[in-house]
C-alpha cells in the first residue's frame, strides 16, 4: 500500500525535467514537501505517535523506487535518521536530514565527512564519528562540491565549535543503514537502466530489424539481467532483519553485490546504447551518474567484501560454500 502510494507521487513529481531542474539549483521543496505532508517521512515510526510503524523488510521496496526514480532529495536517509533519533530520544529537528556513515578529524580539529550524499542540500547530518552518533548542522559547514555535474554530493567540514556532543555511542548503525539505503537505491537505478536499455534494444533497428535480435546483443541483455536480478535480491536482503536497524553483515553483502554490478551495467548500457547514451539530453545518464555515486558511498564493494571475508575467517572449519548456504538460510528465514 505504501509502496503504491509512494510511487504515485514519484510519477507525479519525480519526472526526469524535475531531476534535472533540482540539479541545476532550483529547491526541491516540491518533492520533499509531497512527501513529509503525506506521512511518507515517518514509516519507522510507531502507530502511537503517528507514523506507520512498517517493519523493516517493507522499507526495500520504497527505498528502491527511490532509486529508480533517482529521486533527489535525501527521503531514504530522512526516514532513517528519524528513527535513529526518536530511539536516542532526541527531538528531529526541521528539514532534509542526510546521512554520513564515516566521518575523520583533522589534527586542527575539523570534523570531515567526506562525499555526504545530498550534502549539498541537506539542512542537518546525521554522522558516525568513531562510533558515536552526532547531529550536525548542515548551514554551519563549509561544503565542497564534488565537481561532478549535477551531483548533489559534497564533502562537509565542520570546525569544532560547531561540532556537538555526542548522542550516543550507536554510530555504526549510521553506517549500516547508509549502506543498505545505497545498495537499495542502487538495485533500483539499475532496473531503470536495464529497462531503458531493453527497449532502445527493441526499438532501434539497424539491417532491417531491431537490434535486440542480434545475438551478440542479446547476450549482453542477458547479462545485464542476471546482475540486475542478483541486486534485487542483494538490495531485499539487507532489510530483512526483524529489527530496526539492517544487520551487520547482510547489509555488508547487499552493498558488496550492488556496488560490484554498477561499473559492469553501466558501461554494457552505454555500449548498446552508443553515441545517444552519453548525451545530457536523454535520460540514461541520470541513473548511470548516480550509480557511480553509490557505488563509492560509504566504502565500495572491496571495503564491504573485507568485511564478509573477515566474518567467514572467524568461523574455522567453514568451507566457502557452507558460509554462503548458512548465512543466507539465516538472513532470509
Amino acid at each position: 500500500m505504501f509502496t503504491e502510494a509512494i510511487e504515485q507521487i514519484l510519477r507525479d513529481r519525480v519526472t526526469p525535467e524535475a531531476v534535472r531542474a533540482i540539479e541545476k539549483g532550483t529547491a526541491p521543496t516540491a518533492v520533499w514537501d509531497a512527501l513529509e505532508e503525506a506521512g511518507f517521512l515517518e514509516l519507522l515510526a510507531p502507530e502511537a505517535e503517528g507514523g506507520a510503524g512498517l517493519p523493516l523488510p517493507a522499507l526495500a521496496p520504497i527505498f528502491t523506487a527511490f532509486g529508480r526514480y533517482a529521486l533527489p532529495v535525501p527521503a531514504a536517509q530522512s526516514i532513517a535518521a528519524r528513527a535513529l533519533l526518536r530511539d536516542a530520544g532526541v527531538p528531529v529537528p526541521a528539514g532534509m536530514i542526510t546521512l554520513a556513515g564515516a566521518c575523520r578529524r583533522t589534527p586542527d580539529g575539523v570534523l570531515c565527512a567526506l562525499l555526504v550524499p545530498f550534502g549539498m542540500t541537506s539542512d542537518h547530518v546525521l554522522a558516525n564519528v568513531d562510533g558515536n552518533l552526532l547531529l550536525l548542522d548542515a548551514t554551519q559547514a563549509q561544503r565542497v562540491p564534488t565537481g561532478v555535474r549535477g551531483s548533489l554530493c559534497g564533502t562537509l567540514s565542520w570546525n569544532s565549535d560547531a561540532v556537538p556532543a555526542a548522542l550516543g555511542g550507536n554510530g555504526e548503525e549510521v553506517r549500516l543503514f547508509s549502506a543498505a539505503i545505497h545498495a537499495a537505491a542502487i538495485a533500483g537505478a539499475l532496473d531503470r537502466v536495464f529497462g531503458m536499455t531493453l527497449q532502445y534494444c527493441n526499438d532501434r533497428s539497424q539491417f532491417g530489424k531491431s537490434i535486440g535480435k542480434f545475438q551478440a546483443v542479446q547476450h549482453q541483455l542477458s547479462v545485464l539481467a542476471q546482475h540486475v536480478a542478483s541486486a534485487g535480491i542483494a538490495a531485499e536482503m539487507a532489510f530483512s532483519d526483524a529489527g530496526q536497524v539492517p544487520a551487520r553483515l547482510p547489509a555488508a553483502m547487499a552493498k558488496a553485490r550492488t556496488s560490484m554490478a554498477v561499473p559492469l551495467v553501466a558501461a554494457a548500457a552505454h555500449a548498446l546504447h552508443g553515441a545517444i547514451g552519453v548525451t545530457e539530453e536523454y535520460d540514461l545518464q541520470l541513473y548511470t551518474r548516480r550509480l557511480h555515486e553509490w557505488r563509492a558511498a560509504d566504502g565500495a564493494e572491496t571495503f564491504w567484501n573485507r568485511m564478509v571475508g573477515e566474518a567467514l575467517l572467524e568461523r574455522a572449519q567453514t568451507s566457502v560454500a557452507d558460509f554462503a548456504r548458512t548465512t543466507l538460510c539465516a538472513v532470509l528465514a
